[in-house]
Formats: structure tokens, sequence, C-alpha cells
């Protein structure tokens, strides 16, 4: 599913326009964001899941063409992990 076919489906069922249920995709995903950005940055959406900040640590890995070692950065990431209700439905 695109971004564009998403805002339509949220147009449709709460009955306004494509802007405006543009405008609230762009809201959630922009304080999405800003939240985890933050040091302990997580967003819970009660029965659909949580999106959350974790650091991966830097580590030893492989190039595969050629199978020399490499070494891979400490960086943050973000994991989701689905809800019951969200669980249950899949």
């Amino acid at each position: 599913m695109t971004k564009a076919e998403l805002v339509a489906m949220m147009a449709k069922d709460a009955k306004i326009s494509k802007v405006a249920a543009s405008t609230a995709l762009d809201s959630f995903m922009t304080n999405v964001t800003k939240t985890l950005k933050k040091k302990d940055g997580k967003v819970t959406l009660v029965g659909f899941g949580t999106f959350a900040k974790i650091r991966r640590k830097a580590r030893k890995g492989r190039n595969p063409q050629t199978g020399d070692p490499i070494k891979i950065k400490a960086r943050n990431v973000v994991k989701f992990r689905p809800g019951k209700k969200l669980k249950d439905a899949i």
C-alpha cells in the first residue's frame, strides 16, 4: 500500500477530504519522528503496537562479495512491536 492509497482509504473511512486526511497522516508521521528522536523515544498505540528507538552496538561483519571483514558502526534504529489486536487480526 502506498501513502496515496492510505490517504484515500483514511478519507473514505473518516468521511473527510483527501487533503485533510493527508494533513492528518503527515502530522502523525512528523510527531512519531519527533518523539523517536528523543532520548527515550517510544510511541505506543494500544492494540496496534509500539514504535521504539533502540541502539545497535558496533559489530564486525563481512563483505559478501569479497569475504573481507568490515566494521559496522553503532547506530539507532526503529523497532516496531505489534500489539495483541494486530497480531490476532493477522
